[in-house]
């Protein structure tokens, strides 16, 4: 297809039309040219596919699906080759209905755990966020169909979230917020990106053109269209200017109208018009000579590997005694309305209309299981009469098991968490079980962490995040040892909200919030602080044990255009097969530059029967290293020594050794007479050039043989270089003696800078 001969042949209207929906889902269509429409559905975790009548919120139903994990659980299986199998699936399903589009992943970051729309991001971290992100992506794009990866950029609260200005410094954008759009663009090519509805820097993210061109394209290599979030669309014509292809939904002719009229009166250039209409129409017939609208879909078999994945995904917190597995002939309470109907995905956009669903008490028939509703989600409350059933059933059990979480009116798309609890109702009832039956299990269902005052009471817990439709399947298995637990946290769980870094500042003013923890968020800012968590990042336990050894690096000193190579071996030493996830960290040991202790740069996951071990290998580039230097507008590694740590957790870290990375980058530095001594004898060249004034600044200190006894302990040698660390160059002239010539200090500023 030529589309540039196509696009000549369009008139201005028509093109102004083609960056805007026809409606809700679909693409415009140019029928005088042949021009198709194509459909987009939401995602991310499943088709959420409604005809032209449908809503983006999800008021009206949307077909009938299969509803996999969120993304508050696929993150934590670290697992690539999972959430590549999960887009496969995804994909085929929009093959099935015609789609060409499915809007996902979200990978904005956890800044807070008050994010009402958590449960669909990945993760605190934007390594992890990008290569699962990317993973999936390319599971979804394998099968002819294209992504959508959202929202791009600094969308990370739902408060005010079509208003506010999210303020954040560049090196923070670099680090932490754009990693997880980045790696994913460069490695898996998603076909299209939504911009957020929030502005950045007080500029709306659909025009802002240093976003949406100059990283995203320019610095990137992006080649498929932006489109907006709906409704996130402010000024079109700037939105077009600055690289804001596609308007969602329609916009009923009024800023396609607005297109027409600056193009004529010149306040916007044709050919960016021209080259908006190129790349939708790139994706458009892209997904049209990739169209199969035979491929089956068979939701019984995708219901079932849903079921799989929620168990790779599950997070094994804390096992007291080895509590769990349950054996399958003891007489277990399962108490809790979520045994019964599990909460199992979130509220909004992402909202699936799942054709079957299997909770844990329709996936235990035929066990030894008792069931207590002991409470109601609908009117969030325990009767003294559930109590009691529960307490009762709790004392006749050898196991309770509490299925706790977080109803769906506590997260949402839309709004923002205002506390991290728990129901109290669901308080009231693990106390009440625990107080009957010690050995109790809670199992969690909730997209983002809650606090956790009962968790010295109970035995274990088990995370089950928001674990798909089949998530009641999944759990049984988990909790009876068919499935060996191997999902680890992909965000801390803080004792307290008051512990988050983002505590003070997060919601923002009514004009925007600050961002003000810069680069230290979850773990890079616990860590940092040595502030106690109740579960940091990483964790997750299994039935079996690990153990790390044998870490070598392919050498003690590299520079920074080299590739090092980092080995270790895992060894299963437990008594069950299970699946370690080796994490790598780095972080740098004694750099001017104030940055997190440690930085997650690697992990894999890894399936080992009882006593076998594997190696395991990563490879650091710069980046693994680098910190991103505003002064120059790149990514910059100090010269000095790392650390590379690697074990189960950010906190469980067995092995460590350290490199020495030089940089191959001078850094550009203009000194002046406010520059002090310490940071110009830093460097070869200033501890030339300030030999003779120092020789100067020593005879004004210690004049001679003759000097007193006290004036020598008045003023030593350490004093001096103390005092002078500190002291501006200009300082001289004050403690030069007097004995400097003219224009002396200007030629050692010159000599500097030369």
């Amino acid at each position: 297809m030529n589309i540039p001969s196509l696009i000549s042949q369009m008139t201005l209207e028509e093109k102004a039309g083609l960056c805007s929906g026809a409606d809700f889902w679909h693409t415009k269509a140019v029928e005088r040219l042949g021009i198709p429409a194509t459909m987009v559905s939401d995602g991310p975790h499943g088709l959420r596919k409604q005809d032209e009548t449908g809503d983006h919120l999800g008021v009206n139903d949307s077909i009938e699906a299969v509803c996999f994990p969120a993304a508050c659980a696929t993150a934590a299986s670290f697992d690539r080759a999972l959430l590549t199998r999960m887009g496969e699936a995804i994909g085929d399903s929009c093959q099935h209905e015609r789609l060409s589009v499915v809007l996902g992943p979200a990978v904005n970051i956890k800044r807070s755990p008050l994010c009402g729309r958590n449960f669909e991001y990945f993760s605190e971290d934007p390594y992890l966020t990008g290569e699962i992100a990317a993973a999936y992506i390319q599971g979804v794009q394998s099968r002819g169909v294209g992504t959508s990866i959202k929202h791009f950029a600094a969308n990370n609260q739902e408060h005010r979230r079509m208003s506010s200005s999210s303020d954040v410094d560049e090196r923070t954008l670099r680090e932490i917020y754009f990693p997880g759009f980045e790696i994913p663009v460069k490695k898996a090519r998603p076909w299209t990106v939504m911009c957020s509805y929030n502005r950045l820097n007080g500029v709306y993210a659909s025009e802002n053109p240093w976003l949406l061109t100059d990283v995203l394209r320019k610095e990137w290599g992006f080649d498929g269209y932006v489109m907006s979030d709906w409704g996130a669309v402010s000024d079109r014509v700037a939105g077009v200017a600055a690289g804001l292809d596609l308007e969602m939904p329609a916009s009923g002719g009024v800023n396609d109208r607005k297109i027409v009229e600056a193009v004529k009166s010149g306040r916007l250039d044709e050919a960016k018009l021209d080259l908006a209409c190129e790349r939708i129409l790139n994706i458009v017939y892209r997904a049209v000579e990739n169209a199969k609208p035979d491929t089956p879909w068979d939701k019984e078999a995708q219901h079932l590997l849903s079921a799989e994945i929620a168990a790779e995904c599950m997070v094994l917190l804390k096992n007291e005694g080895g509590l769990l597995p349950l054996s399958k002939g003891d007489p277990v309470a399962f108490i809790g309305e979520f045994a019964e109907k599990p909460r199992f995905q979130g509220g909004g956009s992402s909202h699936i209309n799942s054709f079957k669903t299997t909770g844990a008490l329709q996936a235990a028939e035929g066990l030894n299981v008792t069931y207590a509703r002991g409470y109601d989600v609908q009117n969030d409350c325990a009767t003294d009469a559930m109590i009691a059933e529960a307490v009762a059933a709790a004392r006749a059990a050898k196991v309770a098991v509490v299925f706790a979480g977080l109803p769906d009116s506590y997260e949402s798309e839309g709004y923002d968490r205002t506390h991290m609890r728990l129901p109290d109702c669901q308080v009231k009832l693990i106390e009440a079980v625990t107080a009957a039956n010690p050995d109790t299990v809670v199992v969690l269902h909730n997209g983002s962490p809650v606090e956790m005052p009962w968790i010295g009471r109970v035995k274990a817990v088990l995370e089950a995040y928001l674990g798909g439709q089949a998530v009641g399947l999944a759990t049984v298995r988990v909790l009876y040892g068919d499935a060996n637990p191997s999902g680890h946290l992909a965000e801390s769980f803080p004792l307290k909200l008051s512990d988050n870094p983002s505590y003070l500042f997060y919601g923002g003013e009514p004009r925007g919030t600050e961002y003000r923890e810069g680069v230290f968020v979850g773990y890079r800012y616990y860590d940092k602080k040595e502030l106690d968590v109740l579960f940091p990042f990483g964790h997750g336990l299994s039935y079996t044990t690990f153990e790390y050894s044998d870490l070598r690096l392919s050498a003690d000193h590299i520079r920074d255009t080299d590739v090092l190579t980092v080995t270790c071996t895992v060894k299963n030493t437990g008594a069950r097969p299970g699946k370690a996830v080796a994490q790598l960290y780095v972080g740098d040991v004694d750099g001017d530059v104030i940055r997190p202790l440690r930085e997650l740069k690697g992990f894999e996951k890894i399936f080992l029967a009882p006593g076998e071990s594997k190696e395991v290998a990563f490879t650091l580039d710069k980046r693994a290293f680098a910190y991103w230097n505003s002064a120059i507008h790149d990514w910059h590694v100090e010269t000095g020594d790392f650390t590379i740590e690697i074990g189960a957790s950010s906190r469980d870290l067995p092995l460590s050794a350290v490199v020495n990375v030089a940089s191959t980058v001078d850094l550009p530095v203009r000194y002046d007479a406010d520059s002090i001594f310490m940071d110009v004898m830093k460097t070869k060249r200033g501890r030339e050039v300030m030999k003779p004034l120092l020789e100067v600044m020593n005879a004004t200190f210690h004049p001679g043989e003759a000097e007193s006894a006290a004036s020598a302990e008045a003023i030593s040698d350490d004093m001096t270089l103390a005092m002078l660390n500190y002291m501006p160059l200009r300082g001289i002239l004050s403690f030069g003696g007097g004995n400097l010539p003219d224009g002396f200090l200007e030629n050692i500023i010159s000599q500097l800078n030369t």
